[in-house]
């Protein structure tokens, strides 16, 4: 009896794993579109930065004071269930934490509550609610945050923005990464300010000027870096979820063929010892 109901309690549990594998499976399908999508106009408006390059750059590509703080905004989900994802990454962010000097020296951005939970955990606490983000990734919302470390940045506030978050690699592999959102990296301007080596954009005309153009794409190319991140990370949710409902999918399988061997084992053998019974009584 014991045995036949640890039978149907995985048989349940199941139905449960394999509905939610199906649902990551789906979920991940759309957010890998979504971010392949955000890639393509994130390169062709960083190839129009390139051409806007000017001769002085502006307060976003200077780096600020080394005793200033400096900003990490981490990437996680809002739910358990996805294996080591939320623990990898916790785990990149605090390094980072430790790097720039401990807790007093950052200033945390957790986007989702695991991170959030984890961080608050370890005596830090993040700057707003950023949940919303990692359950439904919305460019309005990531806007609202770049403007945020932007505007914290240009005040003077922070010496640097960071991001952490798990980078997705493929179904089967999310990486932790770390990239400087602020300052902004200027070598890029340079590599790509000649193309292929033969193309250059010095005899563009420009309007209204390089350095106004310069000063409206940035911001928007830094929004739509974070944004992109964010895309990123939520595909890396999906997708270390749906490997982890998959190997919760098997196990079960494999523990509910292991404890019907054992429960026909022990039926077989009630049997048997009820035949013995009633042959002994007959010969009696």
């Amino acid at each position: 009896k014991e045995i036949k109901g640890r039978i149907s309690s995985v048989r349940s549990t199941l139905k449960i794993t394999s509905a939610m594998k199906m649902v990551a499976s789906t979920k991940l399908h759309k957010a890998q579109q979504a971010s392949e999508r955000c890639a393509i106009y994130e390169q062709e408006l960083a190839s129009i930065l390139r051409i806007a390059k000017p001769s002085s750059l502006s307060a976003l590509c200077r780096e600020g004071a080394e005793s200033l703080p400096v900003a990490i905004i981490a990437f996680s989900s809002n739910s358990s269930l996805c294996g080591a994802f939320n623990a990898n990454v916790f785990k990149k962010a605090l390094k980072m934490v430790d790097l720039c000097g401990g807790k007093d020296g950052v200033v945390l951005y957790a986007v989702g509550k695991k991170m959030a939970e984890s961080f608050a955990a370890a005596g830090i606490a993040s700057e707003g609610d950023w949940s919303e983000m990692a359950h439904h990734p919305g460019y309005a919302k990531a806007c609202e945050l770049a403007e945020k470390v932007i505007k914290g940045y240009v005040d003077g506030r922070f010496s640097k923005v960071i991001m952490v978050w798990n980078h997705f690699v493929s179904t089967s592999s999310q990486k932790p990464q770390v990239e400087t959102l602020l300052p902004f990296d200027t070598s890029l301007l340079a590599d790509l300010s000649s193309g292929n080596g033969a193309e250059t954009y010095e005899d563009y005309i420009v309007e209204p000027g390089r350095e106004r153009l310069f000063e409206q794409l940035l911001p928007q190319v830094l929004r739509l870096k974070l944004y992109s991140v964010l895309l990123d990370s939520n595909a890396a949710e999906h997708a270390a979820r749906t490997v982890a409902m998959q190997i919760a999918t098997d196990n079960g399988n494999e523990m509910l063929s292991e404890l019907t061997l054992e429960y026909n084992k022990g039926r077989q053998a009630k049997i048997t010892a009820e035949i013995l019974d009633l042959a002994g009584g007959a010969q009696q």
